[in-house]
């Protein structure tokens, strides 16, 4: 994204990359794990087959034929990105980069040197390890080996109830495996509204996955084939056993063997601290993405090369606001949501108002068959500012842009209560969450 964009802008650019272009968003994240997970969506919907009026006999399941169709996928979009880099003239050199001075980057593999008068780092970030439960690419694995792995356990334990492990949870179970997930925090998707959380704790208990919150684990005996993990929960411990162990646990940014420490980066818990331009402490040297530890989501990275991009090319600029960044967990039913928690807007010190409409109430909903979940809206009491929006329910990951474009806008409960939408739809739940913060709401 910074590339094509500082091509656009006029600059000379190259893009050094020593694995395939897209990153790991595109090759071993965002894109093959979404192709997995409408596998999975298509599966559930195959295991109730009398909701619908279907009757079949012998449904088998491939789930390596899943994999197989992801991994195209992703070849289709990488190649779609070689394009759009030959359209834009980025040169590209495939390698291992260093930076041996300012302005100078070599290519260990050829010994070519490039010289630029600004550098762009974008070596993103890795999974973190936890102490014991280092993955050894057969039992204990990451997503990057499990985005690959074809064969299914029959049991399989989460550690980390984040996207990634909720997502990866989901997937499994609806191929059929015994899911158990083990987070630290009091809830799953800590990092969301504590409501939309125990929604989806609701959702995963009736879909049969297990879990444990604030809870960890504390010991790992590793087996032929097998593993029993020593667990401490809020109940007391728990011995858990499992034929494969997934770690997501987050990530730590790729800052070693780039020639930071010769250079004076500054570099702070394993992450590349920038300004509000994405420049390091160093001048004419900028990051972006996930080596930042800014907010580790892949739309949030092409924000910050594009600001990149055009903050070196002297174009006036304006900074991110990471709060307001949308997120989104493609789990059944979806998670997605930007701003400001109920909790946190009172702890910042608003008076509050806040509007909940359910897809209970939604007729578009009901007719798909998923009314799971609700729509939740945060807004000032004074002047009906929209602070945060929080959903769980069925594409909520694609309504909350409606949301976003309001606060962006700085539209308020009132004029997003305003808006005629087009019915039967699931943004029809937007509206009407708006118009509930008022006291207004129609339909509930």
């Amino acid at each position: 994204m910074a590339a094509i964009r500082a091509s656009q802008l006029g600059l000379k650019t190259c893009v050094v990359e020593k694995d395939e272009v897209g990153g790991i968003c595109l090759n071993w994240g965002c894109i093959p794990s979404k192709a997995l997970l409408r596998n999975a969506e298509i599966v559930s919907f195959l295991k109730r087959p009398e909701e619908w009026g279907i009757a079949f006999d012998g449904l088998r399941l491939d789930f390596g034929k899943a994999v197989d169709r992801s991994r195209q996928v992703v070849d289709r979009m990488v190649r779609g990105v070689h394009t759009l880099l030959r359209k834009n003239r980025v040169e590209h050199v495939k390698g291992t980069a260093i930076i041996r001075q300012a302005g100078q980057v070599e290519v260990l593999d050829t010994g070519q040197r490039l010289t630029a008068s600004s550098i762009v780092v974008a070596t993103g970030a890795r999974p973190r390890a936890l102490p014991g439960l280092e993955a050894d690419g057969a039992l204990v694995i990451t997503s990057r080996e499990a985005l690959e792995r074809k064969a299914l356990p029959s049991s399989a334990l989460i550690v980390g109830g984040g996207a990634t492990g909720m997502e990866f949870a989901y997937l499994y179970n609806a191929y059929g495996v015994q899911v158990t997930v083990v987070e630290l925090l009091p809830h799953l998707l800590p990092l969301e509204d504590e409501e939309i959380s125990q929604q989806i704790e609701r959702a995963f208990s009736r879909q049969g996955i297990s879990f444990h919150t604030g809870s960890k684990v504390v010991g790992l005996a590793r087996g032929q084939g097998a593993a029993r993990a020593t667990v401490e929960t809020p109940s007391g411990v728990k011995e858990l056993q499992t034929d494969l162990v997934l770690v997501s646990v987050g990530v730590q940014g790729n800052v070693d063997g780039l020639g930071l420490e010769g250079l004076g980066v500054a570099v702070e818990k394993g992450y590349i601290p920038v300004d509000d331009r994405m420049q390091t402490n160093v001048p004419g040297i900028y990051a972006i993405g996930d080596v930042t530890g800014k907010l580790l989501l892949a739309h949030v990275a092409s924000a910050q090369g594009v600001l990149a991009a055009e903050a070196i090319a002297g174009r006036e600029t304006r900074p991110l606001d990471y709060r307001l960044m949308p997120r989104a967990v493609y789990c059944q039913p979806q998670v997605a949501s930007f701003g400001l928690t109920e909790r946190e807007a009172i702890e910042k010190g608003h008076k509050v108002k806040v509007g909940r409409f359910p897809f209970l109430a939604n007729g578009k909903a009901q007719a798909l068959g998923e009314a799971q979940g609700l729509v939740k809206i945060v807004a000032d009491e004074a002047y009906g500012e929209i602070l945060g929006a929080h959903m769980v329910g069925p594409e909520v990951t694609e309504i909350l842009a409606e949301v976003s474009m309001a606060r962006l806008l700085e539209g308020t409960v009132t004029e997003a209560g305003w808006l005629v939408h087009s019915h039967p739809t699931l943004s029809e739940a937007v509206k009407e969450a708006a118009l509930a913060a008022l006291g207004e709401a129609i339909h509930i």
